[in-house]
Parts: structure tokens; sequence; C-alpha cells
């Protein structure tokens, strides 16, 4: 605009009544004001996501921490604690119903907010998780515990974000929650980035919250390792190298093996079954049980004496708890450490018996982990379901890796993300957690393994998200 168009524009503007000067003047600082509030919600974003990050991964720690003491007393002493199950069920009920009331639903209210379907997230939500999974895992309740961690983080963000200005603050504080509380207990940044942007909506990334959940689940990671809490890891290249399985597996002779594309496309249907299948049952057990028994403390101390009968039945534990003992057999970790025992011991050969060579891990273990963790958390025990289905995915990737002449530990990390994948109804989470866990030098196995079995899981999900149909 030149000067003789500004004079022109102010003659006019002073032509108007004071009535209208006064609401143009108010439309245009409310205007300037949009602009503004634009232009810094998001390094406002990312700068509370480090701060929540720094927050969630401390507090995640201290909870993972507290998770495996109480999970290795109950490991030493599972003829005490296990078959108090059902007490311990009975306490969670009442507790909630005397302390938490509207939060019982653990992960299913996170997704009712995120989905805009309620607004109100208490804060209490976040000792009753955390004391709730305590209690499931102390006494040997097959579940995992990044529910808890993940209601932590969404909890804290979303009533944070209460308080700021912004457009949409709601659900991207939310998303920036969920990736810091995934973070701090898989110390995965990269993998809860995916997980938390992609899990409320599936077909659809929630960009716009991007750089504040990777802000916020990289804080997390490192905040959560420097306060001590370990991280599983695998050095899946080392265990393939002493099998003698190079890391060269998706070549022959410079170019591309069909034939072994062809068999990770086969376990991915295979995995896309189990984990679809797992996520169906599990929604129909809950069903089920739900209408046999309406009490909620009847149902969880009837089926909690049912549950630990079983857990000591089979082999007095075994299957108790998140499930780390059975990844900690598959790959041959030695007392949870992150150092990888005798290659020798975990890895099959293309021609040998998967299921011993996996220090332990029977044909078995999938399916009798499969069904307790379904049980136990249809009783209505708190928990999360990710780390059983690790477990699940790893072992039954043992089972059949035999089948299809591949090394146990592939077969078994394979079926780790495989597993979730299809569980979940996610593509790139678990693609990235398998990197972030066991080396990016396989890659493009977990890439199409994974992407098969998102792909055959029959549209199913252990999570109540938001489907978006895509027309390709």
């Amino acid at each position: 605009m030149n000067f003789s168009d500004f004079s022109k524009a102010s003659q006019q503007f002073n032509q108007f009544s004071p009535e209208m000067k006064e609401q143009m003047m108010k439309m245009a600082k409310a205007r300037v004001k949009e602009k503004l509030l634009k232009w810094f919600a998001t390094p406002t974003f990312v700068l509370l996501g480090i701060i929540l990050g720094a927050v969630i991964g401390a507090l995640t720690a201290c909870f993972g921490d507290i998770s495996d003491r109480l999970s290795a007393i109950r490991d030493a002493n599972p003829l005490y604690f296990i078959p108090a199950l059902a007490i311990g069920g009975a306490a969670i009920v009442f507790a909630y119903k005397k302390w938490g009331r509207w939060t019982e639903r653990g992960m299913d209210q996170v997704f009712a907010v995120g989905l805009n379907k309620e607004s109100d997230f208490p804060l209490v939500s976040i000792p009753m998780a955390a004391v709730s999974t305590w209690l499931t895992q102390l006494f040997g309740g097959s579940a995992g515990r990044e529910g808890a961690a993940m209601q932590i983080g969404s909890a804290l963000s979303y009533n944070i974000s209460k308080k700021l200005p912004f457009e949409n603050a709601a659900h991207v504080m939310l998303v920036t929650g969920l990736a810091a509380g995934f973070a701090g207990i898989f110390q995965a940044p990269m993998a809860a980035t995916a997980f938390a942007l992609e899990v409320l909506l599936v077909g659809h990334l929630e960009l716009g919250a991007l750089l504040p959940a990777a802000a916020a689940a990289f804080t997390a990671c490192k905040v959560s390792s420097m306060l001590g809490f370990h991280k599983f890891s695998v050095d899946l290249s080392s265990l393939l190298d002493a099998s003698g399985f190079s890391a060269s597996i998706f070549t022959n002779e410079g170019a591309l093996d069909g034939k072994f594309l062809v068999k990770l496309a086969l376990m991915g249907v295979l995995f896309g079954i189990v984990g679809g299948g797992f996520a169906k049952l599990l929604g129909l057990s809950q069903n089920f049980f739900a209408k046999k028994f309406p009490n909620n403390i009847k149902r969880i101390a009837i089926m909690g004496v049912g549950i630990s009968a079983l857990l000591l039945v089979f082999f007095q534990g075994r299957y108790a708890g998140l499930g780390t003992n059975l990844l900690d057999m598959c790959f041959g970790i030695a007392g949870n450490a992150d150092l990888i025992g005798d290659a020798a011991n975990v890895v099959g050969t293309a021609t040998g018996n998967a299921t011993e060579s996996a220090a332990g891990i029977a044909g078995y273990d999938w399916i009798l982990k499969f069904a307790l963790t379904i049980l136990t958390l249809s009783a209505g025990f708190i928990g999360g379901v990710v780390t059983p289905l690790f477990a699940i995915g790893a072992t039954f990737g043992i089972f059949i890796a035999s089948m299809f002449g591949m090394p146990v530990a592939l077969a078994a990390a394979l079926g780790f993300a495989a597993v979730f994948a299809s569980a979940s109804n996610t593509l790139w989470a678990p693609i990235l957690i398998a990197g972030e866990i066991f080396g990016f030098n396989c890659l493009p196995a977990f890439f199409i393994v994974c992407t098969v079995a998102y792909i055959c899981n029959g549209g199913q999900s252990i999570y109540k998200q938001k489907k978006i149909r895509i027309k390709i």
C-alpha cells in the first residue's frame, strides 16, 4: 500500500461512527492475537514437550523400577504371592470405587479423551494406574505396564493443556504425553513418537504434534536412562553372525532374494493372524466375562482364584507378570541384563530344532501366555498389553522358525515386532521399536513382516481407535 492509498483508507476510517471504529479495532486486535498465537504455538508446544518429557521420564523410571522390584520379589517367592492374586484384584477394584471413580477404564479413557468423546481426565488416574499395575505385577497377573506409563504421561499433559490458549492444544499435548510415557518405559523414542502419532487415529498421522511429541519422547528416554532404568536391548547382528546367518540376508548374488522375501511375507501372515486373533479374543472375552459377572469385585475375585491356580499349575509362575522372563530366554539374556549370553545356546541353525535352541523356550509358551494374558485383562486387572505381546510374538516366532528355516533369534525378533503391529493396528511404531531394540541392520525384514502382519490382522486392535478409511 502506497501513501495515497493509506491516506484514502484513513479518510474512509474517519467517516465511520465511533461504534463501528471500536468494532473494527477489536476485530483487528483479535486477528493480530490469532496470528501471534499461531506463530508461538509450535515453539511453546516443543518447550513444554521437553519439560514434560523430563518430568514424565522421571516418573516412568520410578514407576518401572518399582515394578521390576516387585516382579523380582514375586519371582523369588511365587508360592507366597500368586495364590493371593484374587485378594490383590479385589483391592484394585475397591480402590477405584473408593478413590478413582471414572478412571478405572485405563487406556480406554485416554482414547475417549483423544477422540473428543470426553473432556475430563482426572489427575488421580496417575497414582491409581501406577499402584494398580504394581499390585497386578506383585501378585502375578499376566499383564504389562506401558498402559500405566502412558496414562501418567497423557493425564499430566492433558491437564496442562487446559491452561493453554492455543487451538487444538488438548490433542497435541495428549499425543505429547503418550509419546513421553511410552518412551520413558521402553526407551525407544522414535517408536514412541510414531506410536503416539498413529495410535489414536488409524490410517492417519497427527503431524501437528510431531515436533512436541518427538521432543518429549527423546527427553523422557534420556531422563529415564540417566536415572538408571534399564532398556531391553538385543544385539541381533551378533547373534546372527554367531549362527553363520549373514546380515546380507536380503540379497542373493547381488539381487534381492525372492525366496527369502516370500518366507518373510508368509511369516507376516501368521503373525498377523496371531496378533489380530489376540485383539479379537480379548474384546470378546472382556464382553463375555463382564456379562457373566456384572459385579466387578466378584468378577476379579472369582477369576483371580482361577488364574492364580493356572499360573501355579503351569510351572509355578512361568507366565506370570510382564513376560520378560520369556523374552530373556528367547534371546539368551541372563538376569534381565543388557548383555547377550552364549550365542551358541540361543541361535539355531536353519535346520535345527527351533524350540530347543532358545534356552528353554517351549512350543506351547506362546499359547499359554496368550490365554493367560487375555484372562487377566478380562478379569479387570490393571496393566498394559504391549510387553506380553512382545513375549507372545517372540515365542511364537521361535515356534515357527524351523518351519521357515530361520535362525530362532531372527524369528523371535520378527515376531516381537509383528505381533505388536497386528494387535495394536499400528505400523510405523513396531518397525521403529524393532530397530531401536534389535538394531537397524535387519530393518528391511522388520518392514516386510510388520507390513504384512498389519494388513492381515483383520482390522482388529487392542485399543479403541477411530478408524479412517483411506482410498487408494
